[in-house]
């Protein structure tokens, strides 16, 4: 159920950012480019955010499997928890680069 709201909002996202005055009272607003690049952005953050708290809590639970290995999975997590919000900066740019200046 999560993928297809997730899913819904994406599209609705992209939809909003293809309608160039769709709410404009007049052609020097772009209401649905803004709320489109907003939406699109804030669904990037969002999923960053969702898959840094699973890299998180799956680090956590391998620790405390295996303690030995702590160091390892420790790093292992921060890289890719760097690379995630690494996307997510790029995303967020994109989406907001589209924003009517």
């Amino acid at each position: 159920m999560k993928n297809v709201t997730l899913a819904l909002l994406a599209f609705a996202a992209l939809a909003l950012f293809g309608a160039e005055s769709t709410f404009a009272a007049d052609n020097s607003m772009n209401w649905g480019s803004g709320l489109g690049a907003g939406l699109a952005a804030g669904l990037a953050v969002i999923g960053a955010g969702m898959g840094i708290g699973r890299i998180g809590g799956s680090a956590v639970e391998s620790i405390a499997r295996q303690p030995e290995v702590a160091g390892k999975v420790f790093v292992n997590m921060i890289l890719t928890a760097a690379l995630i919000e690494g996307v997510a900066l790029f995303a967020v740019v994109v989406g907001l680069g589209a924003f009517p200046k």
